[in-house]
C-alpha cells in the first residue's frame, strides 16, 4: 500500500525521521551528561517509545494513569506520572505501582505528603514523589523560593512510606519565544533555577536524588546541563510546525503528517477543501506569535515539499485552504492527496488511533495508539 491508495485521512509517521530524531536528541542528552526520561504524551505508542529508549536506561514519563498501565504491561517498568497526584488518583497509582519496579509521582500541595503517605502505608507500598518547581511557565509548581518549596520537600522526607525523588520543571514558556536566543537565555534560566533550588535542599540536609527537566526547546538549545541529572522532552520525536516556526528544528526533521484528499474546489475564490478537520487535526493554533498566518497546518504534496498554502479554517471534518501571497490551488484538483504538517503533533497524533508507518511512500507497518485517563 502507498499514499495513493491509503484510506484518508490517516496519520503518517516517517519511521526514519522517527529514528534520526531518537538518535539526535538522545545522543545530545547523552553529551550534555544526563539521563533521558522522554514524554511518551506526544506518541501513546510502545514502539516509538521503545527507537527513543534503545541506548537509554527506558525510563519515560507518561501523563495519564492508563499510558502508565499500558507501558508497564509492555516492558517499561521506571515511569513517572507528570501531573500532580490528587486523593481521586491515589488507588489507581498505588496499583500501577505494584506492575512496575519504579512509580515515581509529582506534588507541589503541602497536604498531599500526608494524605499519600497514609494511603501508602495503608497498602504496603512505598512511592517515590518528586517536589514540582514553577520555573516561570506558572502552570502548575511552587515558586522556588516560597516557604513551601522547602516544606513540601521536608514532608515527603519524614513520611513512612513515601521516598523523596527529587525535585522536576517544565519550561512550557518556552514555546512563547521568538527566537533561538530567546530559546537558548530561557534554557539557561530553567536550568539555573533548577539546580540553585536543589542547593538550596541540600544546604538544608535534603538529599536531592534526581533534578529534573524537560522541554523539546530548551534541550534543543541549552549550553550545558551541569547540575542537572534528567531531561523529559517529549515532542522532539516528532516535532511539528511550531518547533519548526520556533527554531527547535527544520521542517524536514518533522516525522508526523496527516495525509488528506481535496474534496472541494473553488477557483473563483482560489479555495480548497480536504477532508481533514478539527478530528483530524486538532484546533490547536501554530507560533501566531511568529507567524501570524500560520492556521491549522502547513500543506505538503506527497513527497513533503511545502506547497505555500495553510489550514486556514476547520469544521469537525472540513479543512479550509486558501492560496495568498502568491500560493494558488490550482494544481489541487479534487481526489488529489496532500500531507498536512499539523502544529501541535501530540495533540494531532491523540485525535488517531494508530500510525500508518511509512518508508518513503509505502506503507510498511501500522503501530497502536493507547488514548485514555
Amino acid at each position: 500500500m502507498n499514499l495513493q491508495t491509503l484510506k484518508t485521512p490517516s496519520l503518517l509517521l516517517d519511521i526514519n525521521r522517527v529514528r534520526q530524531n531518537a538518535e539526535k536528541i538522545g545522543s545530545r542528552v547523552k553529551e550534555l551528561g544526563a539521563s533521558l526520561r522522554p514524554h511518551i504524551k506526544t506518541h501513546k505508542c510502545i514502539e516509538v517509545a521503545q527507537i527513543q529508549t534503545e541506548g537509554h536506561s527506558g525510563a519515560v514519563t507518561v501523563s495519564t494513569l492508563e499510558e502508565g498501565r499500558v507501558f508497564a504491561a509492555n516492558g517499561f517498568t521506571d515511569i513517572l506520572y507528570a501531573v500532580p497526584i490528587e486523593r481521586g488518583k491515589f488507588d489507581e497509582a498505588i496499583d500501577l505501582s505494584r506492575k512496575c519496579e519504579k512509580l515515581s509521582l509529582i506534588t507541589d500541595n503541602p497536604e498531599v505528603p500526608a494524605q499519600l503517605d497514609e494511603a501508602a502505608r495503608n497498602a504496603g507500598v512505598t512511592l517515590n514523589v518528586f517536589l514540582k518547581v514553577d520555573c516561570g511557565y506558572h502552570r502548575c509548581g511552587v515558586e522556588p523560593h516560597t516557604t513551601e518549596a522547602l516544606e513540601i520537600p521536608q514532608r515527603i522526607v519524614v513520611s513512612s512510606n513515601l521516598r523523596f525523588a527529587g525535585i522536576l520543571t517544565h519550561a512550557g514558556h518556552s514555546y512563547h519565544c521568538k527566537n533561538r536566543e530567546e530559546l537558548l537565555a530561557l534554557a539557561q534560566h530553567e536550568r539555573d533555577v533548577m539546580v540553585e533550588m536543589a542547593d538550596r535542599l541540600k544546604s538544608l540536609g535534603m538529599p536531592v536524588p534526581t533534578v529534573s527537566i524537560g522541554s523539546t526547546p530548551t534541550i534543543s538549545t541549552v549550553d550545558h546541563l551541569e547540575g542537572i541529572n534528567e531531561v523529559r522532552p517529549g515532542n522532539y520525536i516528532f516535532f511539528d510546525a511550531f518547533q519548526a516556526t520556533l527554531g527547535s528544528c527544520r521542517p524536514e526533521d518533522c516525522a508526523l503528517t496527516v495525509l488528506s484528499a481535496v474534496v472541494h474546489r473553488d477557483l473563483s475564490r482560489n479555495k480548497v477543501i480536504v477532508d481533514a478537520g478539527a478530528i483530524a487535526l486538532s484546533k490547536d493554533r501554530g507560533a501566531e506569535h511568529i507567524d501570524s498566518q500560520c492556521g491549522y497546518g502547513w500543506v505538503l504534496d506527497l513527497e513533503g515539499n511545502d506547497l505555500g498554502l495553510r489550514v486556514e479554517s476547520m469544521s469537525q471534518e472540513h479543512g479550509i485552504m486558501v492560496g495568498s501571497n502568491g500560493a494558488s490551488v490550482d494544481k489541487l484538483k479534487v481526489g488529489t492527496r496532500v500531507r498536512i504538517l499539523a502544529n501541535h503533533s501530540c495533540l494531532t497524533a491523540a485525535q488517531h488511533s494508530h500510525y500508518e508507518v511509512i518508508d518513503g511512500d509505502e506503507v510498511v507497518d501500522r503501530w497502536q495508539i493507547h488514548r485514555g485517563w
